[in-house]
């Protein structure tokens, strides 16, 4: 009955794929690390056969001790190919969040505390190259993973491997991790357009609305047809692009980012060019505040706000 209970919960599927989420740091234990020989070490068992039954054959003493030496090397591979994952503790990092269609870079820590070096150890997610690292011992190493982006959103993070041939390539060692970690992808942004006019300043009798030339108010990206004269040189000299100095005489604060002005355009579109806006918006240096059905972000400026922004698009239903 015991035997049989056994069976029933053997699951081949486990030696390839995670069968839960769980929660980081992971501890590679002996029932997480699994072994088998490589093409190479499937050859190499073949080439000690052929070599056990040619000494057996010839009676040669030479042949035995040279077949049964390689025989013994090849069993102790098998052992540090295995010990090179064992005990081994995996977590992970916050990840960064980018547009979709970027790359994104998982960072995984790798803890060897109390263990000896392990070397050549490969990470990588299915579809992707692999990364190798070296562990020194009573150390850990950070290794960041590359990953396609999906669509906007919030993911949950997917089944990354590790594995390892060290030293003679003979066996494979290899052990799936899934953590629950969750990342966050923006919205890809519109192709570059600018502001909205009619929403960058607030209603005055008087002035220039900020189109003036009186007083520098600040850098937006260049757009086709900008004067040459308004071109900051400095930041393109300084690989960051090409912008334009926008100048003006009662420039307001406040720019208003609405979702009820682009009526005219589908869900996704809208999400894209309020995302492009909200780029522009923080390259310029002015508050700006967002309105959407869901959530309305005051006007503000800084990299905490911008990412509010944006993760607010990314979420939208």
């Amino acid at each position: 009955m015991r035997f049989t209970k056994s069976i029933d919960k053997f699951n081949l599927a486990r030696f390839f794929k995670a069968q839960t989420a769980e929660k980081a740091p992971l501890l590679l234990t002996q029932r997480r690390v699994y072994i088998l020989p490589t093409g190479a070490g499937v050859f190499f068992g073949g080439l000690l056969l052929v070599m056990l039954m040619g000494a057996i054959n010839y009676n040669n003493s030479l042949g035995f001790m040279l077949t049964f030496l390689l025989a013994g090397l090849n069993v102790i591979s098998i052992l540090y190919t295995y010990r090179n994952l064992l005990h081994l503790q995996v977590s992970t990092r916050t990840i960064a969040p980018v547009f979709a269609g970027e790359r994104l870079l998982v960072p995984v820590l790798l803890d060897n505390g109390g263990h000896g070096a392990r070397f050549s150890v490969q990470l990588y997610f299915q579809g992707e190259s692999p990364v190798a690292c070296d562990v020194p011992a009573n150390s850990w190493t950070q290794v960041e993973l590359p990953l396609a982006s999906k669509r906007r959103g919030l993911h949950v993070l997917e089944q990354f491997t590790l594995c390892s041939t060290f030293p003679l390539g003979l066996f494979r060692t290899w052990s799936p991790v899934r953590f629950d970690t969750t990342y966050l992808v923006y919205a890809k942004p519109a192709k570059q357009s600018g502001l909205p006019q009619e929403a960058l300043y607030q209603p005055k009798q008087t002035g220039d609305k900020g189109r003036g030339s009186d007083d520098f108010a600040g850098l937006r990206g260049y757009h086709q047809g900008d004067s040459l004269r308004h071109i900051h040189w400095k930041t393109l000299a300084k690989d960051q692009g090409l912008h334009t100095k926008q100048f003006g005489g009662d420039r307001s604060d406040e720019l208003w980012l609405d979702w009820r002005s682009l009526e005219h355009l589908d869900k996704e579109a809208r999400i894209a060019q309020l995302t492009r806006w909200v780029i522009d918006a923080e390259q310029t240096g002015i508050c700006y505040g967002l309105w959407t059905p869901q959530t309305q972000h005051a006007p503000a400026h800084g990299d905490a706000h911008k990412h509010n922004c944006l993760r607010t698009l990314a979420l939208i239903d």
